[in-house]
């Protein structure tokens, strides 16, 4: 796609905010890494409860917070905080909400079971981002996702905003890792995701709707794949390397040296 501009990161995770793992690293050095080649980032992940607010500086942002994300028949305001990493130079930009975001653990209870509202929470985030990037009238050339909670994104970004001038020209990477959750996000999850003349011939989850159907349908509404772990689920690999879309193969060394970003920078590119 020629020069790109902006790069919006949307990550599960972003270090230091939660403790150090492969998607929070990379949330945390790639964007300062792109950053630091002349490009334009914004960042996004939720704010989990257990995220200190004080010791990490957050703040909410008024002029964006305010609006009402309707899912089934319930709506829920989106607040918008922010915090600076000083040592990168960059902001990074919270969806938070008291119901689905508050709760000290991430994505399981105390006891290990997986939230009920994860897909909510899913579809809560995925059009927070994009509602907060129009505020902000700040249009990414490249949109990249990151962890499971992400990946109802490049569906919205398809079909519902597509004719949004902000998103015209916005091309989307899917980075996939190990997070691929195998329990359901309920019966109903399909009808909940349906936004904005989405269809559910569009969204095609089945009864199941695991983390593997949404990691397949992330993948069919991307415009190019990055595998960020070795070990991605082995089925949605599959499904991957059958889509015919442009794919970034996880090179373990180059991970740990940093030296990913310049793949990662030359990857968005050739969109």
């Amino acid at each position: 796609m020629g020069d790109v501009k902006r790069v919006l990161f949307v990550s599960s995770e972003i270090f230091p905010y939660l403790p150090e793992s492969p998607v929070g690293n990379i949330g945390r050095y790639l964007p300062q890494g792109i950053q630091e080649r002349k490009r334009e980032i914004r960042s996004f992940m939720p704010r989990y409860g257990c995220i200190n607010e004080r010791k990490n500086q957050l703040h909410e942002v008024i002029r964006l917070s305010g609006m009402n994300i309707v899912i089934g028949d319930i709506d829920r305001p989106l607040i918008i905080k922010v915090a600076s990493i000083s040592a990168a130079r960059m902001q990074v930009y919270f969806i938070d909400n008291d119901d689905y975001f508050h709760r000290k653990q991430t994505y399981c209870d105390a006891e290990g079971k997986f939230f009920e509202d994860n897909g909510e929470r899913a579809v809560f985030f995925a059009r927070g981002v994009l509602e907060t990037v129009k505020k902000l009238r700040w249009a990414p050339d490249v949109i990249h996702c990151h962890g499971w909670i992400s990946h109802l994104l490049p569906l919205y970004l398809k079909k519902a905003y597509r004719d949004d001038p902000i998103f015209a020209d916005s091309k989307v990477v899917l980075s996939l890792y190990d997070d691929t959750p195998a329990e359901s996000f309920g019966s109903d999850f399909a009808e909940k995701v349906l936004f904005g003349g989405i269809s559910a011939s569009d969204v095609q989850l089945t009864g199941k709707a695991d983390g593997t159907e949404l990691a397949e349908l992330a993948i069919r509404y991307s415009d190019g794949v990055i595998m960020g772990s070795a070990n991605v689920d082995a089925k949605v690999g599959g499904f991957c390397r059958e889509s015919g879309l442009p794919v970034l193969d996880y090179d373990a060394a180059k991970i740990a040296d940093g030296s990913y970003i310049d793949d990662y920078n030359s990857f968005y590119e050739q969109l």
